[in-house]
């Protein structure tokens, strides 16, 4: 398939809550592997669905390596006070800031051939369940900064090369 255009802060589709996957077919047989290729790429950890303009509940992620994806994931637990975790968004190129996540979390959902698909862990496998089901929920990790760091972020983002 092919590695998709990264979407950037500001496109509506990444305020978009996306659609539950039904059938598996091609089509979404094409994301899927389109999703893969993404998130291949040296530095990315993840990529939603919508961040390549498809608002369909599926992620891709390339943890040390373990490359792999879920189809309608939900965080179905966390566990673990959030903490302030360096972060950064290929939807938002350049910025760098300390988001609050918790340091376990587990995802649910199902893979390609409708079988049950459970990733669990800490770190940055935790970090990327939270922040690739976000995505899926319309939400960039932007809007879980807050007071000076939100403000900081956002002027960052207003003065940006790509926005």
């Amino acid at each position: 398939m092919s590695v998709r255009e990264i979407r950037l802060y500001g496109d509506p589709v990444l305020r978009t809550a996306c659609a539950p996957i039904g059938a598996i077919d091609d089509g979404v047989r094409a994301l899927i592997a389109d999703l893969l290729d993404t998130v291949a790429l040296p530095g990315r950890a993840g990529v939603a669905a919508n961040q390549i303009g498809v608002a369909l509940r599926a992620f891709s992620y390339n943890i040390d390596g373990d490359i792999g994806y879920v189809i309608n994931p939900v965080l179905t637990e966390v566990r673990g006070d959030p903490v302030p975790t360096g972060e950064g968004c290929l939807s938002v190129p350049g910025l760098w800031h300390d988001a609050p996540r918790h340091p376990w979390a587990r995802v649910e959902g199902i893979d390609l051939d409708g079988d049950p698909v459970i990733l669990e862990g800490e770190g940055l496998l935790a970090q990327a369940l939270q922040h690739e089901t976000d995505h899926l929920d319309g939400t960039v990790y932007l809007s879980r900064l807050e007071g000076e760091t939100r403000r900081l972020a956002m002027r960052q983002v207003r003065e940006s090369d790509w926005f």
